[in-house]
């Protein structure tokens, strides 16, 4: 019987030393920032001033106007016609950039 509730105790004291280390990463991974991501947050106009590729993949959270305004191309959707709605625009999508110069 002493050998049952030792065995038992033991496991409660393991799985109280494995929640809180669960709960210890849970809150590390929550304080982890990127480089990249402060990079995009703290100095948008240097990315804005970089020129696009004529190929530009669509990245996540972008719209064609914020496109069009990172790229200098307003006629993005004159020169896409497989854009149907300029609405629907996805991360993945493929677009033709020609950037305007007098922009």
């Amino acid at each position: 019987m002493a050998l049952v509730s030792s065995s038992t105790a033991l496991a409660e004291k393991i799985s109280w030393y494995c929640a809180l280390l669960m709960a210890l990463m849970l809150v590390l991974s929550c304080c982890e920032t990127s480089e990249t991501s402060e990079f995009i947050v703290l100095q948008p106009s240097n990315v804005s001033n970089k020129p696009c590729d004529e190929i530009y993949v669509v990245r996540e959270g972008e719209t064609l106007h914020t496109i069009s305004e990172k790229c200098g191309d307003p006629f993005i959707v004159e020169q896409n016609p497989h854009i149907n709605d300029p609405d629907d625009v996805f991360p993945g999508l493929v677009i033709r950039i020609t950037p305007f110069k007098n922009w």
